[in-house]
């Protein structure tokens, strides 16, 4: 799903391109163009961290929440391009909802590593009750 809405980004890209006046990748004065660019900018630099924090979560915690987490993000970055295309205090809500849904797989990273560490020292299984958590509180990550 991912390059499916890096491909659409890139295409808005390119059709904003060629309405531009101008010849060249940079066309300057052209606020259209530049607000398409930023937005698709944005969303290519966020898709690592994203992508590096989702296969955490899944792969140390659980699947099913980080999967859960991973379709919201990218519903999220959806509406954060679209916003960003109108002005830019639009985007503002998908951007903040973007940060708590990676914060989200981030601490589901974390609870999967203390996790492990716990087993290996001391024994003691968490995992059943990070699942649990997980699975209720993803749900949460609904509300804007």
């Amino acid at each position: 799903l991912c390059v499916f809405l890096t491909a659409f980004f890139a295409s808005k890209v390119e059709h904003e391109s060629k309405h531009c006046n101008g010849k060249g990748f940079q066309r300057p004065g052209s606020s259209a163009f530049d607000r398409v660019y930023t937005a698709n900018q944005n969303c290519g630099h966020a898709y690592p961290t994203f992508l590096a924090v989702l296969w955490c979560a899944g792969l140390l915690c659980s699947q099913a929440p980080a999967a859960f987490a991973g379709l919201m993000y990218l519903f999220v970055r959806q509406k954060y391009f679209v916003g960003y295309l109108g002005e830019r205090t639009q985007s503002t809500p998908g951007y903040l909802f973007g940060k708590r849904i990676i914060l989200f797989l981030f601490l589901m990273s974390v609870a999967g590593i203390l996790n492990y560490y716990l087993i290996f020292f001391f024994g003691s299984d968490f995992e059943m009750y990070i699942k649990t958590i997980t699975s209720a509180i993803s749900p949460l990550l609904l509300i804007p």
